[in-house]
């Protein structure tokens, strides 16, 4: 495999890592913004339950039905992300392993030979001759 059929291979490589790390922050950043949907929705159940008993009643089944009904869809939403950002991180694990282990795999190089000129083989460092 030539130089540049190495380099062309290992940019596509870094290219799919980086659009795979991009695509993860996306998700990652939709799941917050729907976490933060739901606790506002949260939120707005809790407060219209406290109204309604803070003025002796019990909030209508219309209300508690739309207000609890936004809570669950967007809790739907925020677990479907979360599941789809698993699968993202263990899908880049799957594709990050192979490289580590034929990494792991493969033998070390071999030592390099030793010099068989003779002039070689006497130069000790610090003898104050250069080498030759």
């Amino acid at each position: 495999m030539s130089l540049l059929d190495k380099l062309k291979t290992e940019l596509d490589r870094a290219g799919r890592v980086a659009q795979g790390a991009l695509d993860e922050g996306k998700v990652r950043l939709e799941v917050f913004r729907v976490r933060q949907l739901a606790d506002k929705a949260a939120q707005a159940l809790g407060y219209a339950v406290y109204r309604a008993r803070k003025n002796g009643g019990e909030l209508d089944a219309d209300s508690y039905a739309r207000l609890s009904s936004a809570l669950t869809a967007h809790e739907v939403e925020a677990d479907r992300l979360e599941a789809e950002l698993a699968e993202a991180q263990g899908r880049r694990k799957d594709t990050d392993e192979p490289d580590a282990a034929s990494a792991a795999a493969a033998p070390p190089p071999p030592p390099p030979a030793p010099p068989t000129d003779p002039v070689q083989s006497d130069y000790t460092p610090g003898s104050g001759l250069p080498p030759v």
